[in-house]
């Protein structure tokens, strides 16, 4: 899969011009999204290929970015293919530095895969397409972003701050068996697979599903049904912002 989401990427923005707004990532161009997605790439390929044990971070990692906006849609494509080398030549039950709770590179291969994802569709977006989302990617990827908020501690800050005690946010998707169960609290939030009685729902495909919790789409957006307090939703979305 990640192979094929760096292809998508890679497709959108061959010839596009840099300088076009992303309007999805406020204030950046495709030049600065590329570069972004490039430099992220570039990194998952080096922790992994070296197991690392501490922390590196993308600015750690040599990028050789080119000189001029023109041809980094070229350097994007030319780390692909060292990563998928290294992500299919690994271990993926190996032990190494991760930022959220599953310390393997597993993680890695994971969450290498659904910035792939988002960011194909901030790029798709940007050049006047319609993203598409398969329903299993889509529900995949809710389960990882709430998994990784948690390792997040201004995150779970900010979730504080909304100040509701056992309020229920809950997400259906109509494209697949899947419902997630966020419960709020003073202490932040917890999650879980079901459908109890929520406080507010949204319901959607499970693709859009995974662009509105990233920020991608809005709950006012007629992909979604929404039940109950919408400004609950509005407030947990917003929180919930990495």
């Amino acid at each position: 899969m990640v192979a094929v989401e760096a292809a998508g990427f890679a497709a959108a923005i061959k010839g596009a011009d840099p300088a076009t707004p992303v309007p999805t990532c406020p204030g950046w161009t495709l030049a600065d999204l590329i570069e972004h997605h490039g430099r992220s790439e570039r990194r998952v390929e080096y922790v992994v290929r070296n197991l690392s044990q501490e922390p590196v971070w993308s600015k750690d990692v040599p990028a050789d970015l080119p000189d001029e906006q023109v041809a980094y849609a070229e350097w994007f494509a030319a780390g692909v293919q060292p990563l998928l080398q290294t992500l299919r030549a690994a271990d993926h039950e190996a032990p190494m530095w991760t930022r959220g709770e599953d310390k393997h590179v597993s993680y890695w291969a994971r969450r290498i895969l659904y910035e792939a994802v988002v960011h194909r569709a901030d790029a798709e977006f940007a050049l006047g397409l319609d993203p598409v989302i398969d329903a299993r990617t889509g529900a995949d990827g809710v389960d990882e972003f709430l998994t990784n908020l948690l390792d997040f501690p201004w995150v779970v800050d900010q979730q504080r701050e909304l100040n509701s005690d056992g309020q229920t946010v809950h997400l259906h998707a109509t494209d697949h068996d899947a419902d997630w169960l966020i419960t709020l609290g003073r202490e932040g939030f917890t999650w879980r697979r079901g459908t109890d009685g929520a406080t507010v729902s949204a319901e959607g495909a499970a693709g859009d599903l995974l662009l509105l919790v990233y920020g991608r789409l809005k709950p006012t957006d007629n992909r979604f049904r929404i039940i109950g307090d919408s400004q609950l939703l509005a407030d947990w979305l917003e929180k919930s912002e990495l």
